[in-house]
This record gives C-alpha cells, structure tokens and sequence, in this order.
C-alpha cells in the first residue's frame, strides 16, 4: 500500500478525534520521516490551560525529542487545520520541509489565509505547503464541533435562568 497525503491526513484526523473525545478542539497532527508518523499531537488548550498547547507544537516537541535534534529537515506535518502565526513560527524554525493541512482557517491561518510565512523571503526557511488535503472532512469535523459547543451553551444558559 502506498501511504500518501490523504493517508497521513487520516492519522491526524485520528488525533484530531481524540481531542474531540475530551472536549478539545478537533485539531490533530502528526510528523512523518522515512514513511513513518515519528510524532503525534492533539489540540490539549483547555486541558492544559496552555495556550501554545496546539497540535502542531505538541507533534513538533516530540519529535525533536525524538530525534534528540531540533531541526526536523526531511520531514512533513500533517495537521487538519492550517497553522496559525505561532504554528507556522515553530514550523520555520524546526525546519520542517513541508506541511499538509486540511482546512483553511480564514481567522487565524498563517499558511494562506491572514499571512503565508511559508515563502516569506525575509526568514531564513521555507515550507512547501499543500493544502487541502480532505478539507471538507476536517472543516466538517470543526464545524460540527462549535454547532454541538453552542448548543450546549446555550442549555447552559437556558437552565441556569429556570
């Protein structure tokens, strides 16, 4: 079996189910070098109360643990949300040499939306980007999410006014 980019992308979205599992954000990642995930990661925010706890820096830290090096040259992030600004930083400087991403995020996004840091002239690494990849599952998995999210909020609300 050949494992492409729409192969990969299902293991972030297995990540991104995770998330979801626990009240996250349904955002995933992982890394992949040589053919295989080498990092996972899931959006942990509200878990953590961190807010650099996205996927994509969780994924990263792991992998430059394992392989005991910052630079992450020869390998790919998959993630099912583009990056944000502080994303697409930690991508350029762990030169990680290409990032696929599922759904645009026209609020945040740093790799087309608001800003491209890709191919940005004036830093010192570029990333190949291929976007895209099962965007309308993953933009559906986000979008269900905050419909579910602003139902229960709004019970919320209802239950604490009887």
């Amino acid at each position: 079996m050949i494992k492409d980019d729409h192969y990969w992308m299902g293991k972030a979205i297995d990540e991104a189910q995770k998330a979801e599992a626990i009240g996250e954000v349904p955002i995933g990642a992982v890394i992949v070098k040589d053919g295989a995930v080498i990092a996972r990661g899931h959006n942990l925010r509200e878990s953590k109360q961190d807010p650099s706890a996205h996927a994509e820096m969780i994924a990263i830290r792991k992998a430059a643990k394992k392989l005991a090096s910052w630079r992450l040259t020869g390998a790919t992030l998959y993630v099912t949300l583009e990056p944000c600004t502080m994303c697409m930083g930690a991508i350029i400087l762990s030169r990680l040499d290409r990032v696929v991403f599922g759904s645009y995020d026209p609020k945040g996004g740093a790799a087309g939306s608001l800003f491209d840091f890709s191919d940005d002239k004036r830093l010192n690494h570029s990333v190949v980007l291929t976007p895209g990849v099962r965007g309308a599952e993953t933009s559906g998995m986000l979008s269900a999410f905050f419909v579910k999210l602003r139902a229960q909020k709004k019970q919320e609300r209802l239950s604490s006014n009887s």
